[in-house]
């Protein structure tokens, strides 16, 4: 239960921004991504930043926690592999980034110091990662008062207390945060905007132009009409060669797959299964229990309001009388029936207060029970206040320092006991309640709104392939292995009627695979295969039972042009159109004194443009084509221009004219836009920098 203890509820949302934040101000959200070769010797050594190793358990221990604080956090048992993810790869970041950051730092004298630390936690401008763990969700307000009681709560807490190692984590992380700060600083304190860099950039913004062209499109010439040399690959590939600089290791890999889902005889069992259940569930008087017995889901049973339920059933069960079963019907992959337990008009939300009783402490459930209701006989004698009862005997402080109070809140915020009983309740009732928080003497407050809620039972089972289903699949794939040589993976895909998929630039660490989720094994495979082998097991993917041939290998660097030939074939074979084009308009030039005359001899028509600007390089119809348009900002009006190459055709054009804007006679707020995106810009670049600099190897795919 989130609100059961401030120091806890604080806790959470400080996880949630530890996870999330970067070691740098500047760098959040940036992901470090660096290709390397792996599997080096040491089992250790899951990366390396500037010689200096980043063990693999300490990164393990790390992530560990962040996942457990993040279970604690957001109330889930288990994380998809999604959020597992990210959490690796924050905490990646973080580790890569400190390391980055430390020589700099260290080399410049930069530091954070005790003043400026208690400024950024307590002082009177905190840091936003405190004003956001600290803002009260029901005012949306900074609560200065719970930070400072969360602060002098941390600090009567042992050195080794999992609340006080966090809270340091938190701060530790807002120092280095910090750090980087000072160091982009430094960095971009020197970058500066000249008058003349503010013209040239208002003048691309405002100048226009208007125009004429004709042009020849790509698809005019039939690919069948074209044929393509070596030379031309090699003109290509060495005027883009920049293009082709992988930043990290890839692989291609192609796979079929036979499928494994469950078959319509599977869904049959698993629904008479259900149905089955259905007498009982009708007949239960204890449908809390039946659930837990017969559920693969076992959600505890409380009370809902409308649309809170599952969509299929929500109408359904606010119209039903009590004792109702509804199904079976599939939701999430699971057929499901559910029974009305039954409803009641309530409020929509409570003010409660709160004692928090420990039975370790008091010596076992019954014994704190009993003292709840020693206390509660005190408070309803008048003898002592709520306030002064939870201060003195309440285990949750948070809201001990608040006399008990845990605020106003909705259905589904606290756990289901708890909830039950102030929500039943009258205001100004007390009662005592036993969770797995401990013993809760409870006094209700006031209760606002009034609207019909429902308590449903639903037991699911899911929706799973059969061992006879997954067999024959496995059994399938296991042949088209047998079958293949090395050289024959199309031919026998083929022969078997199977698709073939295909996966490009897949890199070490991806999980997923066009089609195909949990991949994670088949591209562990992938980077310990050579180019062109055949996967040496059957991979069980999901559903899915899947053979996989390694294609291509992309090493980090500038790519070959073997590597890349396939990928440029399109931009090659265009460029090759392009000369046809060019020689056409070339000859229709000749002689010509006007656009029109270019066009009927070419046999293509001319289209007017108006109002372009060099910044936004659209041309109407068509698509981006930056050569054209930045060819055209250079010419003269009234001449016809050469043949340009561009991106979906060639062009010829005549400029009719330009409209200069108005005199551009303060530049101190373009200059401020400019300074702006160039400072943007640097926040990444600076840190890129950095990183290749540091020479960072990254090893994760040998470990996860």
């Amino acid at each position: 239960m989130a609100v059961m203890g401030y120091l806890r509820e604080r806790m959470g949302k400080i996880v949630a921004i530890v996870i999330g934040l970067s070691l740098f101000a500047f760098i959040a959200g940036e992901a470090i991504k660096s290709g390397s070769s792996f599997f080096r010797d040491d089992s250790n050594e899951l990366g390396q930043v500037d010689g200096e190793k980043i063990p693999y358990d300490e990164f393990n221990q790390t992530v560990d926690q962040s996942s457990a604080q993040f279970k604690q956090q957001t109330g889930q048992n288990a994380l998809t592999p999604q959020i597992t993810a990210y959490v690796q790869e924050n905490t990646w970041n973080q580790m890569v980034s400190r390391l980055i950051i430390k020589n700099e730092v260290e080399k410049l004298g930069l530091v954070v110091g005790a003043d400026e630390t208690q400024a950024m936690t307590s002082g009177n401008n905190p840091s936003p990662q405190i004003i956001q763990a600290f803002t009260n969700p029901q005012t949306g307000q900074f609560d200065r008062a719970n930070l400072l009681q969360t602060i002098q709560g941390i600090s009567t807490l042992k050195a080794d207390d999992p609340q006080k190692i966090r809270w340091n984590e938190f701060v530790t992380n807002l120092i280095d945060s910090k750090l980087g700060e000072k160091y982009l600083s430094l960095v971009t304190n020197g970058l500066y905007v000249n008058s003349l860099e503010a013209k040239d950039d208002y003048e691309a913004k405002n100048k226009l132009v208007n125009f004429k062209y004709t042009s020849l499109d790509y698809a005019s010439i039939p690919d069948n009409k074209v044929t393509l040399t070596d030379g031309d690959y090699s003109d290509y590939y060495d005027e883009h060669k920049a293009q082709f600089k992988n930043k990290e290791e890839l692989r291609d890999i192609e796979y079929v797959s036979f499928n494994a889902a469950p078959s319509k005889d599977d869904s049959a069992t698993v629904r008479a299964s259900v149905e089955k259940l259905i007498p009982e569930l009708k007949a239960s008087t204890n449908d809390s229990l039946f659930v837990q017995i017969n559920s693969e889901t076992k959600t505890p049973l409380a009370y809902v309001g409308k649309g809170k339920l599952d969509p299929k059933i929500d109408s359904i069960m606010f119209k039903a009388a009590p004792g109702t079963v509804y199904g079976p019907y599939i939701s999430n992959g699971s057929y499901n029936i559910a029974k009305l337990v039954s409803y009641q008009v309530g409020p929509d939300s409570v003010q409660a207060k709160h004692i928090l009783l420990n039975p370790a402490i008091e010596g076992g459930v019954d014994k704190a029970r009993a003292k709840a209701d020693s206390i509660k006989q005190l408070l309803q004698s008048g003898k002592k206040t709520f306030a002064d009862m939870a201060n003195m005997y309440s285990t949750d402080k948070g809201s001990a320092a608040k006399g008990g109070d845990l605020g106003t809140f909705g259905r589904g915020a606290m756990i289901p006991a708890f909830e039950d009983a102030v929500f039943t309740g009258k205001p100004g009732e007390y009662k005592i309640v036993t969770s797995q928080y401990g013993v809760h003497l409870i006094q209700i407050g006031t209760q606002k709104g009034s609207s019909k809620v429902v308590k449903v039972a639903v037991v699911n089972k899911p929706l799973q392939a059969s061992s006879k289903t997954q067999s024959a699949a496995y059994s399938k794939a296991s042949a088209f292995l047998s079958s293949l040589n090395g050289d024959n993976f199309d031919q026998q895909a083929s022969k078997a009627g199977l698709k073939k998929g295909v996966a490009e630039n897949v890199n070490a660490l991806a999980a997923t695979l066009p089609g195909l989720d949990n991949a994670r094994d088949l591209v562990r495979w992938a980077y310990k295969a050579d180019k062109g082998t055949v996967s040496d097991q059957v991979f069980s993917v999901g559903d899915q039972y899947v053979v996989a041939r390694l294609t291509q290998i992309k090493p980090k660097g500038t790519l070959a042009l073997d590597v890349v030939k396939k990928q440029i074939e399109p931009a090659v074979r265009n460029h090759v159109k392009a000369k046809m084009l060019t020689e056409k308009f070339t000859a229709a030039l000749n002689g010509a004194s006007t656009i029109d005359q270019v066009a009927q001899k070419a046999g293509s028509k001319v289209t007017p443009v108006q109002n372009i600007v060099f910044a936004n390089p659209i041309l109407p119809g068509v698509a981006t084509e930056f050569k054209l348009v930045g060819t055209i900002f250079g010419s003269q009006p009234n001449k016809l221009s050469k043949p340009v190459e561009g991106q979906n055709g060639v062009y010829v054009f005549t400029v009719d004219g330009f409209t200069n804007p108005a005199p551009l006679n303060n530049a101190v707020r373009e200059r401020e836009q400019i300074a702006q995106n160039i400072l943007q810009r640097a926040q990444s670049q600076v840190f890129d920098a950095l990183k290749d600099k540091a020479n960072v190897k990254d090893n994760r795919a040998k470990f996860l």
